[in-house]
């Protein structure tokens, strides 16, 4: 049974575990209404890697409460975007770190507005001097534990739209908030999962598309200059909410911009 929490009415109880150990996962949806970007990229994220931790949840319910909580949640003009927030948790209980058995998983929901998106071709971005390390058995997975890139984030200026973290390597690995794909010659090149915190739906999505349009993409590490390399026509950050922002400046140095994934990705037509 799922114990569903709405933010905006009631607390989330201090024994929960996601509160006290980060044991649960998040994910945050661009509405447009009752409609939302990437839904079912959301929820099978959500659902898979629930079971990678061993939270009970199945997807039915996860997709019925989103339902739930669009029809309570958005915002009277129906074409208003916004922010819809779900946290699975699992639950209160146990000694220490230990879960309890059984466990009763918690679902917390909220609404925020739809933050600023850039009115700009291209950003600025800068990479970050904290570094991001992954444990290769929670590679890709969004879990509530995200103290690197609060870390990272501390490091904003407000000069920067975003900071790219980079692996012990110095390989670029993503953003505080997107993920990374660039454009080398005829061919697009994105961090593998097992090199990144989170999978971003999104860049589930922008592959798909690209693959879909007969363009090759692979997996591979992205050296800490990629505006040097050979052919390089672009660097992209990916995020559900923004979509795909062009990188213009990386620590000083121009990039090239180029619009083709631009063209190719439109995340607004998932809205379901």
């Amino acid at each position: 049974m799922l114990n569903v929490i709405s933010a905006d009415h009631e607390g989330v109880p201090a024994t929960d575990r996601g509160l006290a150990y980060g044991d649960g996962l998040f994910e945050t949806i661009r509405m447009s209404g009752q409609r939302a970007v990437l839904r079912r990229y959301h929820l099978d994220r959500l659902a898979t890697d629930a079971r990678r931790l061993g939270i009970v949840v199945d997807y039915a319910e996860l997709d019925r409460e989103l339902t739930n909580a669009t029809s309570r949640l958005a915002p009277i003009d129906a074409d208003r975007p916004w922010i819809l927030k779900l946290i699975l948790t699992r639950g209160s209980g146990g000694r220490g770190y230990r879960p309890p058995e059984p466990s009763e998983t918690r679902l917390i929901v909220s609404a925020a507005e739809m933050p600023p998106i850039p009115d700009t071709d291209s950003v600025v971005a800068r990479t970050a001097s904290f570094p991001l390390i992954v444990n290769s058995r929670l590679a890709g997975i969004k879990t509530l534990n995200r103290l690197e890139q609060v870390m990272a984030s501390r490091e904003f200026t407000g000069d920067e739209w975003e900071l790219i973290m980079r692996n012990a390597h110095g390989d670029l690995v993503e953003g505080t908030r997107t993920n990374l794909i660039a454009r080398v010659k005829d061919e697009w090149i994105t961090p593998p999962v097992s090199a990144i915190a989170v999978a971003g739906v999104m860049r589930q999505y922008a592959m798909e598309c690209l693959v879909a349009s007969g363009e090759t993409v692979i997996e591979r590490s992205l050296t800490p200059d990629p505006g040097s390399l050979p052919g390089f026509r672009g660097l992209y950050l990916l995020n559900s909410v923004f979509g795909v922002v062009a990188v213009g400046s990386l620590d000083s140095v121009d990039l090239p911009v180029d619009g083709t994934l631009a063209t190719i990705c439109h995340p607004l037509k998932t809205l379901e």
